[in-house]
């Protein structure tokens, strides 16, 4: 079972920072996921529409600029990074989940997160493209049929895989509040990966394990590494 960082290592460390995915991969975590935003002059690695929780600013992401966002403070000095940024923090082979939390343009996105990536040397085949939006997923899917993307469910649907059917998804992201055994077994059939969000206590990520779930999304790496060893 794959350990995949939320955020970065974001209990030790200001969420989607690269502070936080350094630290995660010093733990040894597999992969990291983190949010993206279509900014006008940069994708750029942030969860919410405002600054508010987690910088010294306040107002909306994308109605500030650039300049100005580089000179917020996103918890220990840390800065807002892109995903250029990000990307750089990955060592080979691990997994990247990015998730789409804002999509303006779909064609001029995928360039850039190709240019990003080959910039990094990243493998495409590690990276796993996610969004609760499935609309934008084939929209990137249709421009970047290689890349892998993950449907995101907060919902345990009565045709449980149907999302991901309609997608051509490698994996089913779902909310550890609703998925169960039977999901797990559902989606596995189906040929897709399951990861589970967000897994913080030792019992679920046992049972997760025990299930045979792909991977699991967690705030605690350090902690689900020995877990689950």
């Amino acid at each position: 079972m794959l350990i995949i960082a939320h955020r970065g290592a974001s209990t030790l460390a200001p969420e989607n920072t690269l502070k936080a995915f350094t630290l995660a991969f010093e733990q040894q975590s597999d992969g990291i996921e983190f949010d993206t935003y279509q900014h006008d002059d940069a994708i750029l690695v942030f969860h919410d529409k405002t600054l508010g929780r987690t910088t010294n600013g306040s107002g909306f992401l994308l109605q500030t600029s650039l300049a100005d966002l580089k000179q917020l403070d996103a918890g220990d000095g840390e800065v807002i990074p892109t995903l250029e940024e990000v990307l750089a923090t990955v060592p080979n082979g691990a997994l990247c989940n990015i998730e789409v939390k804002h999509l303006r343009n779909a064609e001029t996105w995928v360039q850039d997160v190709k240019r990003a990536v080959e910039d990094a040397q990243i493998n495409p085949n590690a990276l796993l493209i996610s969004s609760f939006n499935h609309h934008w997923l084939a929209e990137i899917s249709a421009l970047w049929p290689q890349v892998a993307v993950g449907a995101l469910t907060a919902t345990y649907a009565l045709d449980a895989t149907y999302c991901a059917r309609q997608l051509k998804a490698k994996s089913i992201n779902i909310a550890l509040d609703v998925v169960n055994a039977d999901f797990v077994n559902a989606a596995k059939q189906e040929g897709l990966d399951v990861y589970v969000y967000t897994v913080d206590e030792p019992e679920d990520m046992l049972q997760l394990k025990l299930w045979g779930v792909t991977g699991i999304f967690t705030n605690v790496p350090d902690i689900a590494k020995q877990v689950v060893g």
